[in-house]
Formats: C-alpha cells, sequence, structure tokens
C-alpha cells in the first residue's frame, strides 16, 4: 500500500491553513515531515486520514482518491484536539477507549490484561498528563496499530512532548519495520536532530522515506502464507 499526497493545500475560515505539499509512504517505510508551528502540520495528518477535503490536491492510497478507505487503513495519533486523550482521564480508562475504539474487548477485565501484558498495571489509575512522554508515545502508537485494517499510522508531532528525539524515533521505526506505513509529523524538534531528511511542509520534492522492512522479512512472511495456504 502506498499513501500519497500530490500538492495537497488546505484553506481555512483566515486564510491558508496548510500550503501546497506532496509527499509520500508505502508499506514498510517510515517518513518525516516538519512544518513550523502554525503552518497546517495536523492538516495534514488528517487529510491523509480522510478526514479533510483538501481545497486542491489529491490524497491517494494505491492511486486511487477514496476518502472513506482512507478513513479505514490511516490512524491518526494524538493529535492535538482530534485524537488526543483527555489529559484528565486515568490511564485504564484511555486504554479502554482506545480498545473500543479498535473495535477490541473493552471490558475492566480486558484492560486489566492489556495493563498486565504491557507492564502497565502500576499506573492503571494515573491520571494521563502524569504519563512520562515516552510511555505516553509508545503505548497510544501501539493502541493505533490494533485497530483492524489499519494500514499506515500517523504520529501527530510527538515532538511536543518531548525533546528526545529516540522517544518516539524508536518506536516510529519498530512499526515500519512490522511491514505499516509510518508518517511522523514534527514541528519542535530542530531538523538537524531528527534521524533522517525529513519532508517539508510547502514543498513538492520531498526525500524518499526510510525504508525499514528488509526484504529478507518480506520473504519470510510471503513464505509462511503460501505454506498456510497450502493443502496436504
Amino acid at each position: 500500500m502506498q499513501l500519497r499526497a500530490d500538492r495537497v493545500s488546505l484553506d481555512g475560515p483566515h486564510g491558508t491553513l496548510l500550503p501546497s505539499t506532496s509527499l509520500a509512504v508505502a508499506d514498510g517505510e517510515l517518513a518525516l515531515v516538519h512544518g513550523e508551528p502554525g503552518t497546517g502540520v495536523t492538516a495534514l495528518g488528517l487529510a491523509l486520514a480522510g478526514r479533510l477535503r483538501p481545497t486542491t490536491g489529491t490524497v491517494t492510497v494505491d492511486e486511487v482518491a477514496d476518502a472513506a478507505k482512507l478513513r479505514s487503513l490511516v490512524a491518526v495519533v494524538d493529535a492535538p484536539g482530534v485524537s488526543e486523550p483527555d489529559e484528565a482521564l486515568s490511564l485504564s480508562v484511555v486504554v479502554g477507549e482506545e480498545l473500543a475504539l479498535a473495535g477490541q474487548p473493552a471490558a475492566a477485565a480486558d484492560v486489566r490484561r492489556w495493563l498486565t501484558a504491557h507492564d502497565l498495571a502500576p499506573y492503571a489509575g494515573t491520571r494521563f498528563e502524569r504519563i512520562e512522554p515516552a510511555l505516553r508515545i509508545r503505548l497510544l502508537t501501539e493502541l493505533a496499530a490494533t485497530r483492524a485494517g489499519v494500514a499506515a499510522l500517523v504520529l501527530d508531532r510527538p515532538d511536543r512532548h518531548t525533546s528526545e528525539v529516540e522517544d518516539w524515533a524508536m518506536v516510529a521505526h519498530e512499526h515500519a519495520e512490522r511491514g505499516l506505513a509510518v508518517l511522523v509529523l514534527t514541528a519542535t524538534a530542530a531538523v538537524t536532530a531528527l534521524p533522517a531528511p525529513p519532508a517539508r511542509i510547502g514543498q513538492h520534492d520531498q526525500p524518499a522515506p526510510q525504508r525499514c522492512r528488509t526484504e529478507t522479512a518480506e520473504t519470510a512472511e510471503a513464505g509462511a502464507a503460501g505454506d498456510e495456504g497450502e493443502t496436504p
């Protein structure tokens, strides 16, 4: 699967929200995007997820413009004012809401099992605002990745929570290694601190995404699928 924005712009009530921007990311790839605060970084993420209609340009998945398909395939993680959790809620409530959103069992016992499996049980009653940034980023990304049918993750400005790039870069890389298309939107981190050259808001010629899913892993996965499909 390839997710592509081709000269996408968005206008708001007071002018340009997102200047014309192009980029692409595919299965097993990690792409970084950088824009100055206030340049419509979140708007780009929502357009890629089929949740905002571009004023100009197109967003496509495998060369097809289909907003409904984008909404089913792309999960936007921790977008301010959109998908970020209420900071006053406890960790257990946030996890329950995310599990329900993913279509998974989300009763109290299910939440306890999930927290225990991820070594988070001691934090169950902790207000979400007190969860350390690295843990916040990891668990919200992991929960989004469990949603049925999700093939792409858009991490919305994890750098607003921490100056430690490694806190989110490793998480993003791990999910791309698993075969997801991963896009990280940044605005606070210095471009020189990013682990790879980023695409830029307002530009069309963008650096190629980082390939994280190895050919060996893809071959092994394809072979396993073939073995499962064989009949005795």
